[in-house]
């Protein structure tokens, strides 16, 4: 990847740190204070948030705006991890790098960090600087990405085929990706659209490609990535039994799908011309990542 592009995302990533160490709860005002900043602020590559952010600049959209927005996905998102990685789920103790929530507290402050973070994301939509329409808007489609027609429902369909007689196929598990994955990589790719009132559909096409890419790498690098890298343990799915991109593809063909679903992405992009190139670049960081 270029170096002007993680000079982007480190910027991108700094400003929304910034400000939700403006915004989160305190330590010492509250007991729920330290636990979910180290659920959101300890790292991180913050792709969702710079998704937000620049989609925002296309339709020149208000920086501040951006940023609260941006800051609001991390919460939904983090949130998600403090959840996932509860032992009733995939039971994980390093998440980038550093104890997991219910590791280093216990599982009831992690379920509770959870709850938390998740309204504090619609706290913040909620009291964005712009018309009710357009808060309306936002809250109502971030509530459908992460609920049970999205995210938990990636999640639910996951725990199920943990125990499923009959393993998924490639369909089911595009579908259930598309879920768990995808849905909340396509409303930040379409927040900025929201604000600034945009017809979305090219963006809604670039960010179902970009999110299979996403978890297809993600499938790859669980095989062959570096631990130290990932900041989380790998090779969990192989030990599962789980099917996944890389059981059913093998590994050049996962290699190969996830390159073909990066130039679908960029190909969504025409319309946009040159204004668009921040999201091509972020799809290119996502098939070349090694984290």
């Amino acid at each position: 990847m270029s170096e002007e592009f993680i000079a982007k995302l480190k910027e991108t990533a700094q400003q929304v740190e910034l400000e939700l160490d403006r915004i989160l709860p305190t330590p010492d005002g509250n007991p729920l204070g330290e636990p979910m900043r180290h659920a959101v602020l300890n790292g991180g590559k913050r792709l969702r948030a710079y998704l937000v952010m620049e989609s925002a600049k296309m339709f020149g959209v208000d920086n501040k705006k951006a940023v609260a927005v941006a800051s609001a996905i991390e919460c939904m998102h983090a949130y998600s991890l403090v959840h996932d990685d509860l032992p009733c789920m995939d039971d994980d103790d390093l998440r980038r790098g550093q104890p997991t929530v219910h590791v280093k507290w216990d599982q009831a402050t992690a379920v509770l960090v959870g709850d938390a973070l998740q309204t504090f994301a619609f706290e913040i939509l909620g009291g964005l600087n712009t018309s009710a329409e357009v808060r309306v808007t936002l809250m109502t489609t971030l509530a459908k990405a992460a609920g049970a027609n999205g995210m938990v429902l990636g999640q639910v369909q996951d725990i199920a085929a943990e125990t499923a007689r009959k393993k998924l196929n490639l369909e089911q598990i595009a579908q259930l990706q598309a879920n768990k994955t995808g849905a909340l990589i396509e409303w930040s790719a379409t927040a900025g659209a929201m604000i600034g009132r945009q017809y979305i559909g090219p963006l809604v096409e670039y960010a179902a490609a970009l999110g299979q890419a996403f978890q297809i790498v993600d499938d790859i690098l669980d095989v062959e990535g570096d631990a130290s890298t990932a900041g989380k343990r790998l090779k969990k799915d192989a030990a599962a039994g789980k099917a996944t991109f890389v059981s059913l593809l093998g590994l050049d063909g996962a290699k190969s799908r996830a390159a073909e679903l990066i130039e679908t992405a960029n190909g969504a992009l025409a319309p946009y011309g040159a204004s668009a190139d921040p999201l091509r670049h972020v799809a290119q960081f996502v098939l070349h990542r090694d984290m």
